[in-house]
């Protein structure tokens, strides 16, 4: 994420990431405010997988930076279906709702901003989505990735049933 213009880029690694959300924090001390950042960052590969990652930090490229690396670490492989989702899938994460709908071919992602980025990072290219509830970044985020670790494959549903569909 080039934190100068807001852009996501791709790391020399192959992984795309995006600043979600930049938050300040000022503390009130003996000679005036001291402030320090909290960003929070989605990391994926195109590929289905995809991760988020929070860092704090006094400056912001540096909590960046954290957020970076804690991403990385709690990347998860997500199911897809060609550009798409297999099926319909609801995330929750506390008052924060996420409908996700699989599209058909050219429709793009339908998604406010901290979903388009999560959808992004996984490689979707057509999908429907709808928040309900809390609106807040982090919450959206963090529920969006919530329904896409629910996702199955037709394939990966048979085995683990162990019939043929």
């Amino acid at each position: 994420m080039n934190v100068a213009t807001g852009q996501p880029i791709e790391q020399e690694h192959g992984l795309y990431e995006q600043v979600i959300k930049i938050r300040r924090c000022a503390k009130v001390v003996k000679g005036g405010r001291r402030f320090s950042f909290n960003a929070l960052v989605v990391v994926g590969d195109r590929q289905g997988r995809v991760g988020y990652g929070y860092g704090k930090a006094n400056e912001v490229p540096a909590a960046v930076e954290k957020a970076l690396k804690d991403g990385q670490r709690r990347m998860k492989q997500i199911a897809r279906k060609g550009r798409t989702i297999p099926h319909r899938v609801i995330g929750r994460f506390g008052a924060s709702k996420v409908i996700m709908i699989p599209a058909r071919p050219g429709t793009g992602v339908i998604a406010g901003a901290a979903v388009r980025a999560v959808c992004e990072a996984a490689g979707i290219q057509d999908i429907l989505t709808k928040a309900h509830g809390s609106t807040n970044p982090i919450n959206l985020v963090k529920a969006a990735i919530n329904g896409l670790e629910q996702l199955r494959t037709k394939e990966q549903v048979e085995k683990q049933r162990g019939v043929k569909l």
